[in-house]
């Protein structure tokens, strides 16, 4: 667990997750705020090792959209151009690098949820 963000947790409870109850509620609730915030596509770097992507650390990628709905409901994923080829891989496994601050801070928001330990 990371130290507590006051400003960010505010965000996350008021933005992403009000009024959410159930874990699909929260996991929808993230899904339409990551949405929202993010504007695409931009450039992304691999940052974690993920056994089910086949993604190298350090390794550039351009980030499209926002993974389907049903990809979601458990983690948040975004659909990636890799090789010539459609993936989805976690959110948590990149960090961006030239999107704007809005996308950024969705994006680290979300990489803060996870690594306080929060779950749907």
């Amino acid at each position: 667990m990371s130290e507590k963000d006051a400003a960010r947790e505010e965000r996350i409870f008021m933005e992403a997750v009000v009024d959410a109850y159930s874990p699909e509620e929260q996991a929808m609730g993230w899904y339409y705020y990551l949405e929202d915030k993010i504007t695409f596509p931009f450039t992304a770097e691999c940052i974690a090792v993920n056994k089910r992507t086949p993604l190298e650390l350090s390794e550039r990628v351009t980030v499209i959209q926002m993974a389907g709905e049903n990809y979601c409901e458990r983690d948040m994923y975004v659909d990636i151009s890799w090789h010539d080829k459609i993936l989805s891989i976690p959110l948590a496994q990149i960090k961006p690098l030239d999107a704007d601050d809005a996308s950024a801070e969705a994006i680290d928001d979300w990489h803060y949820w996870l690594k306080q330990g929060y779950t749907f």
